[in-house]
């Protein structure tokens, strides 16, 4: 499940006008005139709503901030015209994929020594460290900055776990645990499966068994999502399959193919009493007030924890005319617009630690505690492993997990196939995609 506000991955917002599109070349001044920096967004149109009137309050002499109009429609195809055209905003919203490409190519402003080495508290350590790590090409070049936090864990239903009589799942729970309280779920109360969890059995199901093995003191998925050098199924993480196998083949957790597309829906209703999601999950509920309630768990463990990383940011282009005016005004957004933005939709924390606050605070305000602490953990983790390959061949890989993977844990296939989708994982490693 990647839903957020933040994206789905490249798909939330709409096309750009084409006065708009004139982006970068018509914007930006030079020398000592006035500049115009220009923002895109993949917002909806109360959030940007919301940013835009936060820009209103930047004050920098000689610089004005237009937040370009982006209606509904695909931004992925949006951002690939843009691109295509050299007309793309001096800051635009991006996936972590998107800035790991473009910068590879050369196409983006490298702020690495800038956010090293510059003044005041704006610098990389004042930043979550798996975020930064997460933007760093494989040269460590950083052809943007990440803006925004995915935290990741298990949503349940209280009244159904109080009802079947099992504990409420808490951070140190294990994933025996996990699979044991969906199988007293499963069945009741009009659920049909204890636990949908597509993050395990979907396109990004290998990444997230990651957690499995680690936690266990085995071997990630792959050592990189970014720049891998190999990708790798030991004992450990075969263990972890053999579980979910088992959980899918008894009805405990919802098998690959689930439609999971109105899970949140159902799981305010009381139909599914635990689904792995994300944060951004709770501010629709604050809103929605489901008929249940509801928490917020990091996810299981076997020995250590263990959490899933993943961030959004804003990007800049190779071209843009004004690099400084555009990088105060990337600060501003990073240190001041979430402030002015989250605490009416506390969708998603910072990746810049001090600008957290007003999130947190947000979450507090609505009594959302185990939220709160839940993405408080995930942030703070020692052990993260990536949602995804980053890489141009990723599709490729997916196309495969569709092949093998997914028919391993519906139990169409034995789970000795999972060496053999190893291997072609490493073969277009080696081969570079």
């Amino acid at each position: 499940m990647r839903h957020t506000f933040i994206a789905t991955a490249l798909a939330c917002a709409g096309l750009l006008t084409a006065t708009a599109c004139s982006g970068s070349d018509s914007g930006a001044g030079s020398g000592d005139g006035p500049v115009t920096v220009t923002v895109m967004t993949w917002e909806s149109a109360p959030t940007n709503a919301a940013i835009k009137k936060a820009l209103a309050d930047f004050k920098e002499d000689g610089i004005t901030v237009e937040l370009l109009d982006t209606p509904s429609g695909n931004f992925g195809d949006k951002l690939a015209s843009l691109t295509q055209a050299k007309k793309l905003p001096d800051l635009f919203w991006c996936g972590n994929d998107t800035e790991q490409q473009y910068t590879s190519q050369g196409l983006l402003v490298d702020w690495t020594e800038k956010i090293n080495e510059g003044d005041g508290d704006f610098k990389a350590d004042k930043f979550v460290p798996s975020a930064m790590e997460n933007w760093k090409t494989a040269d460590g070049r950083m052809g943007g900055l990440p803006s925004l936090m995915n935290a990741y864990g298990v949503w349940y239903n209280a009244d159904a776990f109080k009802a079947a009589g099992v504990p409420e799942p808490k951070a140190g729970w294990t994933w025996d645990e996990m699979y044991a309280a969906a199988a007293k779920l499963a069945n009741t109360n009009g659920a049909k499966y204890g636990l949908v969890a597509d993050q395990l059995t979907g396109p990004d199901g290998p990444f997230t068994m990651s957690m499995y093995s680690v936690s266990a003191g085995g071997a990630p998925f792959t050592d990189n999502v970014n720049h891998p050098t190999k990708a790798e199924a030991d004992d450990k993480y075969t263990e972890g399959v053999q579980k979910l196998v088992e959980a899918v083949r008894n009805g405990s957790v919802s098998p690959p193919g689930y439609d999971a597309s109105n899970v949140q829906s159902l799981f305010a209703a009381g139909k599914v009493p635990m689904m792995f999601g994300g944060q951004w999950l709770a501010a629709g509920f604050q809103t929605d007030k489901p008929k249940v309630k509801y928490g917020f768990a990091p996810f299981p463990q076997v020995q250590t924890p263990v959490t899933l990383y993943d961030s959004v940011g804003i990007c800049t282009p190779q071209y843009t005319k004004n690099q400084d005016a555009t990088f105060k005004v990337l600060q501003y957004i990073n240190t001041k617009v979430w402030d002015a933005v989250l605490p009416a939709s506390p969708v998603a924390p910072p990746a810049y630690a001090p600008a957290q606050a007003s999130y947190f605070d947000a979450l507090s305000k609505a009594q959302q505690t185990t939220v709160v602490d839940t993405v408080k953990a995930d942030l703070a983790a020692e052990k993260t492993v990536g949602v995804r390959f980053t890489t141009q061949w990723a599709q490729q890989v997916g196309d495969l997990t569709t092949a093998t993977y997914q028919p391993i844990i519906s139990g169409k296939k034995p789970i000795s196939e999972l060496q053999t989708y190893v291997g072609k994982i490493n073969d277009l490693i080696k081969q570079g995609g």
